[in-house]
């Protein structure tokens, strides 16, 4: 595997065939992996960004706590045969130069709750659409909503790539991974886990022709909701929701209607 860190070098590397792209921050956990393997077995290319967005976090999120460790991510990545890792400094993608942003609409709750969160993964996922030049670049199911903005992005734009959605992986106690999840006290997982608990009873009252929005409110334990929403992902209908637990702000969904692709 080849660590590059300029988009001069990563240019200058020879395609051979379908070439897919995993966008990350890094913080590498099994959900990474799986991406990782399904780019592996799909594409002739891998290619993986490691890259703590700046662009993507409010002034009171987490970005200088964001865990980051690239000697750990970068033997995980080799270990699962990813040719690339493209590794970029922030001014190799935001020069003091740069003025020209990506600001989508219609961004849903998770773009109400966290603005110009959108705008910053917009802008720097065509950046690396447009350095990579993937043929499939490959998303988790936990980040639905991103997801939904990005397909947005590259119909309105007209960009010539795929963008696959694959399913959230779990903990066994049912906790979708998340690099966040480190911030969690051992009391605090136990919280969190109403979250996916409170999902699971939304989708059971949906195939009862109950509302799953009411019924997952109901299951939270005393959590406190930034949002419980139905959302449409493709011809995808999730139930989507986020939460704080302590200081960390989770985020899940669970697939109502439809199958992801």
């Amino acid at each position: 595997m080849k660590i590059v860190r300029t988009i001069a070098d990563l240019r200058a590397r020879a395609r051979s065939g379908t070439v897919g792209l995993v966008p990350t921050m890094g913080a590498f956990h099994d959900g990474h992996l799986s991406l990782f393997r399904a780019a592996r077995a799909e594409c002739e290319t891998v290619v993986v960004s490691l890259f703590v967005n700046p662009a993507q976090f409010g002034p009171h999120d987490d970005f200088d706590r964001y865990p980051r460790d690239e000697t750990r991510d970068s033997q995980l990545a080799e270990d699962e045969g990813v040719d690339v890792l493209f590794a970029p400094a922030a001014d190799e993608l935001y020069p003091s130069d740069f003025r020209t942003w990506v600001d989508p609409e219609g961004t849903g709750a998770e773009g109400a709750r966290r603005p110009d969160h959108f705008r910053g993964v917009t802008t720097v996922c065509l950046k690396l659409f447009n350095i990579v030049r993937p043929d499939v670049a490959y998303f988790g199911q936990k980040d639905a909503q991103q997801a939904a903005v990005l397909r947005q992005m590259i119909r309105d734009l007209n960009l010539e790539l795929e963008l696959r959605v694959l399913p959230t992986v779990r903990d066994e106690d049912g906790l979708a991974l998340s690099s966040r999840n480190a911030y969690l006290s051992a009391d605090e997982r136990i919280r969190a886990l109403s979250l996916p608990r409170a999902l699971s009873a939304g989708r059971d009252a949906y195939a009862g022709g109950a509302d799953p929005v009411a019924a997952a409110r109901a299951a939270l334990n005393g959590l406190d909701p930034d949002y419980v929403e139905v959302l449409e992902l493709g011809h995808t209908k999730l139930l989507a929701a986020a939460a704080r637990v302590g200081e960390t702000r989770l985020i899940d969904n669970v697939v109502l209607e439809g199958e992801l692709t």
